[in-house]
């Protein structure tokens, strides 16, 4: 099993429960596809760097999850179809990235309790 790190935007217009919708469709796919989520994190509304789509802002989100290398294909398809997603990066995680991973989701949860 590979370790795989993917951030979509999402365009700006949606509702939250629109969001919550596309994001539990892609979510979907990585566990229907033999993928296990690790951590997900909401980062919100943010501004682009540069205009996408005649759009300055959008809506960030992060998925890592375990799975194998045809979940990366099947997750980027789903990417491509969905008119709502401006821009996804998928990327497979080395030994030291997932270290990386793990402890800064340590220290947000180090964070959150305070």
């Amino acid at each position: 099993m590979n370790n795989y790190e993917t951030v979509f935007i999402v365009t700006p217009v949606l509702s939250d429960v629109q969001l919550k919708e596309v994001v539990d469709k892609f979510r979907g796919t990585i566990t229907e596809n033999g993928g296990q989520i690790v951590s997900e994190e909401d980062w919100g509304l943010r501004k682009l760097a540069y205009p996408i789509q005649k759009k300055t802002t959008g809506f960030y989100y992060l998925l890592q999850f375990t799975g194998e290398g045809s979940i990366v294909n099947q997750l980027e398809t789903q990417y491509r179809r969905d008119e709502r997603v401006i821009r996804f990066l998928t990327f497979k995680m080395d030994k030291y990235a997932v270290e990386y991973a793990e402890k800064r989701r340590n220290q947000n949860a180090g964070k959150k309790e305070e």
